[in-house]
């Protein structure tokens, strides 16, 4: 796994209706490509095996205060098989100047208790009503929010460039703990 070559493995997925948050999630990998790392954007319900990656970004969009069925689930599954792999989450829903709405997803108290993240980050999303269904146009009425892109990318690349560090400094440590060892013997 300390391969020095190469960037840490990153799986990168994101549960998306209408398209937005998996844009997110295609720009937090490639701010990770660009950064070293080998990060791959898998939707949540084709993620196969997980023991090939070193570390984890996962996100969904927020639909009346719940993540997407899909990445929950998958974020369930990596909490049971992760061991001490890093994992970063992130949400993508809240819309309008000012966003609403204000407060976290519902199900996150449970994906964050599963996962122990590094970071859990809220994105304002990206509103299309004309892709809408009946009933999420009423809660957009609702809440009043409004029609729009609200997505910071200037936020979303610093986040995945934090990652990036993050995960630099600790195949660095680990690097210099193996070494450490090496040297002892």
């Amino acid at each position: 796994m300390n391969n020095t070559t190469h960037g840490a493995k990153v799986l990168v997925s994101a549960g998306s209706k209408h398209g937005s948050t998996a844009e997110i999630a295609s720009r937090i990998a490639t701010r990770l490509a660009v950064s070293g790392m080998q990060a791959e954007t898998i939707d949540p319900e084709d993620v196969g095996d997980l023991t090939e990656y070193e570390a984890f970004v996962i996100g969904s969009a927020v639909y009346a205060g719940h993540w997407t069925k899909p990445a929950r689930s998958l974020a369930l599954r990596i909490g049971d098989e992760k061991g001490d792999r890093p994992v970063w989450l992130f949400s993508s829903g809240p819309i309008g100047d000012p966003p609403k709405p204000e407060e976290d997803p519902v199900d996150v108290a449970q994906v964050s208790e599963a996962t122990n993240p590094e970071d859990h980050k809220i994105f304002s999303g990206k509103v299309d009503k004309s892709v809408l269904s009946f009933g999420e146009r009423a809660i957009l009425v609702a809440v009043k929010a409004s029609e729009g892109d609200f997505r910071d990318w200037t936020e979303i690349e610093a986040w995945a460039d934090g990652i990036a560090e993050a995960l630099t400094s600790q195949r660095v440590a680990a690097q210099e703990h193996s070494n450490e060892r090496i040297g002892a013997k």
